[in-house]
């Protein structure tokens, strides 16, 4: 047998590829930290510094793998407001700020209140967020550096620029329009170039590299200045000395004044947020499938974020892009992220002059292309197959985003979504009086699965009790999700369990959502919210994935499915079970008429008035004649015991010791059920798995636990009926 590898030595085999990864994200980190940095009005340097201080400090304390720390899109609008509002110091002062908050709120364990923003919403302030960098950016990419209030004026005089761009009569500015649009171009189609030596160079750092290149040939070749010089080339880099000995002092004399703290509250919404999305999106791509710790990550980050403050840095987050570039190129742990942070050390000591020959125009083709990528038509689209009310929980998000801020643009997404859910619904009652309650029992069956059931409503504001449940079960578990006891469930609540069935089959485990065969929807998409529509019968072409499966199941056995809801449930009433229950509807029917099996889902509640309860199941009705004696069959155990106690006899099975040990059998009939269950019979209720099984005067009711059934159960359930009627029939 293989002894397990010590991890300090499995550490030191990766250092290699780490490290080749971390010279690779370093050379996209230069570029982009510089263009980030000149983006949000502050020295280009700070972005260097915050992917320096972040790979170095997140490595050693976060919680994460595969990530990696620097400066992030997101926070470009928030840092140029409170640069322009607060000054630069006191932004420095608003970002240590900041980064203590997000310590706390990591100790406080907070890293969940991502989850209660609604997803359409986080993408309509995402795409705000690329707007405002795309209009800002423009222009300068351009040569045609103005001022505006907000990202709607940005976006709309980009016309203007345009046209003034065909007008320029200064050489420089030319040159510096087409340093631009050849580096946007690079932007675009470099990665439709598959070539794996040059793609082993990221394109922003071939920006770089042409930028210095076309500097150097009017130097040394044309023997003429470049073309490009003044305002629109990057301005002096200072060396490590200088940034050591020039370190700004934070002027914390706003500490008390209100534009001071809805800068620090912006910084640390749009940080956390920014960084949780981040962290949850790349543990999908990690290779080893290993799941970080948000809560520690959200220490090192905030802690991280203090230094970088400090040092006239900016806020750290954890980059998606970045982060992706890391796996793509070998990165498996949080050494690639240390070394992308001295390599950008390197770079400083070494090439920091050089860096100057870089035009303004070139790396702010790279923003303009990251804002577009954030807020591109492939979005709109994707959002409007989900849903129309998540596109406009995401224009509401947008526009707000862009007209008034970050901060007020989430929350008017958040009441959108929440008015959207009660009109949808048509029901305020269904979230007032249950957003309190305890929505989600979980169990471990007999079997080592998990159950987990969900009542009342599952969406962005109670979702987190479902989350604490599924990160409780390890991920190489089998898993059912019932919701079919929830009135409604959103959007946001789709996409996050999606995210954990994924998570869970790469493990070997598996997540199997169930219930919602009965909530209406009215897209095709996975992620659509579904709600509650008593009346609807479901249309077929908006069948979920468990229909879909129902109806392979129903190919394999030879059956017809139907998915819609039936009232006749008269082949049901003369059962034991249903005498004090009264029974809605069944539904998803598997049968046929050359087979006496009949399965289906059903619906059914006891009591009445407030102790009513409903419940659904699914069941295996078999029909048979009318020979077969009237008996109730169940896995005897404490309950069954007391019922014999009680009067209720259970009947012994002659030269069956082990039968009449583990099983209850009841009936009126002793002479009759005796004679019925033969030794073949016997002995196929002792090899198989148990059911409460009971008979009516023509026909069997076979099922397992009062609740909806997952695929896998179904098709045992169907199996062991079909093999129990043949025996019935043989004898």
């Amino acid at each position: 047998m293989r002894t397990k590898e010590p991890s300090f030595v499995g550490f030191m085999k990766t250092i290699p590829k780490n490290l080749f990864s971390g010279l690779v994200v370093s050379l996209i980190a230069l570029p982009l930290g510089l263009g980030l940095a000149m983006a949000s009005e502050a020295p280009p340097i700070a972005g260097v510094i915050t992917a320096i201080v972040g790979g170095i400090i997140v490595s050693i304390l976060g919680g994460s793998f595969v990530t990696i720390s620097g400066p992030g899109n997101g926070l470009v609008g928030v840092v140029l407001i409170a640069i322009t509002t607060l000054g630069l110091t006191a932004t420095y002062a608003a970002i240590i700020c900041s980064g203590i908050l997000l310590v706390v709120l990591g100790f406080l364990r907070l890293g969940k209140l991502a989850d209660y923003f609604p997803s359409s919403a986080i993408q309509g302030m995402l795409a705000a967020i690329g707007l405002i960098i795309l209009g800002k950016q423009f222009h300068i990419m351009l040569g045609n550096k103005i001022v505006r209030g907000n990202g709607i004026e940005y976006l709309l005089e980009i016309p203007s620029t345009l046209i003034s761009v065909l007008n320029f009569q200064d050489n420089g500015l030319i040159y510096a329009a087409v340093a631009g649009l050849i580096s946007l171009a690079i932007m675009v189609f470099y990665s439709k170039i598959r070539n794996k030596y040059l793609q082993l160079i990221p394109a922003p750092m071939w920006i770089v590299i042409v930028s210095v290149g076309f500097s150097y040939y009017h130097e040394f070749v044309l023997k003429t200045p470049n073309p490009i010089c003044g305002d629109y080339m990057i301005p002096g880099i200072p060396n490590i000395h200088e940034i050591i000995t020039d370190i700004p002092t934070p002027n914390f004399e706003v500490v008390g004044t209100l534009p001071f703290w809805s800068s620090v509250i912006a910084l640390t919404l749009i940080a956390s947020i920014e960084s949780l999305l981040s962290i949850k999106a790349v543990d999908k791509l990690d290779v080893l499938k290993r799941r970080s710790n948000v809560n520690k990550d959200i220490k090192a980050l905030g802690l991280a974020t203090v230094v970088s403050g400090f040092l006239g840095g900016l806020n750290v987050v954890t980059v998606i892009a970045r982060s992706s570039v890391n796996v793509n190129n070998g990165g498996t742990n949080r050494s690639s992220n240390m070394f992308h942070a001295l390599f950008l050390v390197l770079f400083i000591v070494l090439f920091s002059t050089e860096l100057t020959r870089i035009p303004l125009t070139a790396l702010m083709a790279i923003l303009v292309y990251t804002g577009y990528k954030l807020a591109s038509p492939n979005v709109v689209r994707r959002i409007f197959t989900i849903g129309k009310e998540q596109l406009i929980i995401f224009f509401v998000t947008l526009f707000v985003t862009l007209k008034i801020g970050l901060i007020t643009g989430i929350f008017a997404g958040l009441i959108t979504t929440f008015i959207i859910h009660i009109v949808v619904t048509k029901s305020l009652s269904l979230f007032v009086k249950n957003i309190l309650k305890p929505n989600v029992l979980m169990f471990k069956e007999e079997d080592g699965g998990y159950f987990i059931s969900v009542k009342h409503f599952c969406s962005f504001l109670n979702f987190n009790m479902l989350k604490s449940k599924l990160e409780a079960i390890p991920e190489e578990s089998d898993v059912v999700l019932d919701f079919s006891l929830c009135g409604f469930v959103d959007h946001s609540v789709m996409e996050n369990v999606h995210d954990y069935q994924e998570l869970f089959h790469k493990k070997g485990g598996n997540v199997e959502v169930i219930g919602l065969d009965i909530l209406g929807t009215k897209s095709e998409h996975p992620f659509a919210l579904r709600r509650l529509l008593p009346l609807q019968n479901i249309v077929p072409n908006n069948k979920t994935k468990r229909q879909n499966n129902l109806e392979l199941v129903a190919n394999d056995f030879e059956l017809s499915y139907d998915p819609l809801k039936n009232k006749n449930s008269v082949f049901l009433e003369n059962f034991i079970y249903f005498k004090t229950k009264k029974i809605e509807h069944v539904f998803n029917q598997l049968s046929s008429k050359n087979s006496p099996s009949h399965l289906f889902d059903i619906t059914f509640s006891e009591g009445e008035f407030i102790a009513k309860e409903v419940i659904r199941s699914t069941m295996l009705y078999i029909k048979t004649s009318s020979s077969v004696p009237v008996f109730k069959l169940d896995r005897e155990g404490l309950l069954e015991r007391l019922y014999a106690l009680a009067g209720y006899r259970d009947i012994d099975i002659e030269n069956h010791v082990d039968f009449s040990k583990r099983f209850y059998l009841r009936g009126e009939n002793e002479h009759d059920i005796r004679a019925f269950f033969t030794d073949e019979l016997v002995l196929f209720f002792e090899s198989n798995a148990y059911y409460h099984i009971e008979s009516s005067k023509d026909g069997l009711l076979v099922f397992s636990k009062e609740r909806i059934a997952s695929i896998k159960e179904i098709k045992a359930l169907l199996d062991f009926g079909f093999r129990l009627n043949a025996i019935i029939n043989k004898s």
